[in-house]
């Protein structure tokens, strides 16, 4: 068995690539429009994982935006993705600095989470040990939940 994509369904393909990709740096692969299914399909690796996702079409997450207009709700109930960075305070600062709400900061050092536009939990893991306490991470409260 091996893992080869997660889909999300996003009410707005335009704000949803400029979260995945603009601010938390995903890259889009590849992108599929169905005249007759009415959709577009966007599929998207982490940077570190971009080779492996020409090679073998994975891991990656497909977008997917239904262009008849729907509304989802539950996000939250969905669970998370999560991603592996190489510097969880500085990922938690670039996010922060282009608007993006950090719901659960690094206080540990280790693990961080944010939302999507459509509320799908992210969670930002620290590659190897987690790093020293940092301010103004160490202090800082939950803003909503993840």
């Amino acid at each position: 068995m091996q893992y080869l994509h997660t889909m999300v369904r996003v009410s707005n393909l335009e704000d949803s690539l400029d979260f995945y990709c603009d601010k938390l740096g995903l890259v889009e692969m590849s992108r599929k429009d169905s005249e007759r299914g009415r959709f577009t399909l966007v599929f998207l690796a982490a940077p570190d994982d971009v080779e492996r996702a020409r090679e073998d079409r994975a891991p990656m997450v497909e977008l997917t935006w239904n262009w008849d207009p729907e509304t989802y709700h539950g996000g939250r109930n969905f669970g998370h993705l999560a991603y592996r960075v190489k510097d969880i305070y500085a990922t938690c600062s670039r996010l922060a600095e282009r608007g993006i709400t950090i719901n659960r900061p690094p206080r540990d050092g280790y693990m961080a989470f944010v939302r999507s536009p459509d509320g799908i939990s992210i969670e930002l893991l620290q590659r190897g040990d987690p790093l020293p306490a940092q301010e103004p991470w160490a202090s800082m409260a939950n803003s909503g939940t993840w």
